[in-house]
């Protein structure tokens, strides 16, 4: 994975190729932070943009040597408290620490294996909604199970299995999602996330693969190493059937399953977008009568 994307890029960044997953987050995080962002008085003209390797190092009160093994992958055993001051350094966020750490094999906290498998009790809840559109999806992004209104929201996509192959490589996709470049940093920002959960899912592996090779966008933000989870961002969608439809959401792990997120999408009461979701649900009862929940 990291030498296909690598050449792809050209030149790397601080001048040469990193070795491991750890190293290439390093010199991406530190490219992207200037001198005044971490307090530092720069002087001169750089070369480069970004922080230098000394720089890192001092605000993370290491060396020079041991953080350039680092992003060369010649040091593979940092310590938790290195960790902790190369994240304040580099000013990450909770998510890109916790993402910093599992690169670095450092425990964080315990993490039970995914699960694919939607309970059958959730299923049902899912069906008692039929005028909220819900879906369960996993780290990977998967669409694991949907309520007949979530299938009729999204009855635009010729797939609705993933939701980074449907951003990406559905046509419909830059349609659908009015802010898609915002829809797509999320979407990658996410899979950087559950590959750090679980770095040995070939299934995810694959899946950044085939969308890196396929869309020169994917391949660009790829390159970024954002780390972000679900947000409770409204997200504006562009229905062909109901047009255009501005939804607030929110995401709750699934407990005793982990990996597992149920996203809820609502309106605003007595709104343009509540009379769309009314009409959705009409579609749905239409389309599946049965009421029953749809589901991958």
């Amino acid at each position: 994975m990291q030498r296909t994307l690598a050449a792809r890029n050209g030149a790397d960044y601080a001048g040469y190729m990193p070795v491991t997953d750890l190293g290439s987050f390093l010199v991406a995080r530190r490219g992207r932070l200037g001198p005044d962002d971490v307090g530092l008085v720069s002087h001169g003209r750089r070369r480069v943009a970004g922080l230098r390797r000394e720089e890192v190092a001092v605000l993370a009160g290491v060396s020079a040597d041991y953080y350039t093994r680092l992003e060369q992958g010649r040091e593979r055993a940092p310590s938790a408290s290195v960790l902790d001051g190369i994240a304040r350094a580099l000013d990450l966020g909770q998510d890109a620490r916790e993402h910093l750490f599992r690169l670095a094999d450092v425990p964080v906290v315990h993490q039970a294996p995914p699960s694919d498998q939607v309970d059958d009790d959730l299923r049902q809840l899912l069906a008692e909604w039929p005028h909220l559109p819900a879906i369960v999806v996993n780290r990977r992004l998967d669409i694991l199970a949907r309520n007949t209104i979530a299938a009729a929201l999204y009855s635009d996509f010729a797939e609705t299995d993933n939701l980074a192959r449907m951003t990406f490589l559905d046509p419909a996709g830059r349609t659908f999602f009015a802010a898609w470049d915002h829809a797509a940093e999320s979407c990658v920002a996410a899979l950087r996330l559950a590959l750090g959960h679980h770095p040995a899912d070939r299934r995810a592996r694959t899946l950044t693969e085939d969308l890196a090779n396929a869309d020169d966008d994917f391949h660009r933000l790829w390159e970024r190493h954002d780390v972000r989870g679900k947000t409770h961002e409204a997200k504006k969608f562009r229905h062909s059937a109901v047009g255009e439809l501005t939804l607030a959401y929110r995401t709750f792990d699934v407990r005793g399953a982990s990996g597992q997120q149920l996203i809820v999408y609502h309106a605003a009461p007595n709104s343009r977008d509540a009379d769309a979701v009314r009409l959705l649900g009409m579609l749905a009862a239409v389309e599946h009568p049965e009421g029953a929940t749809g589901s991958l």
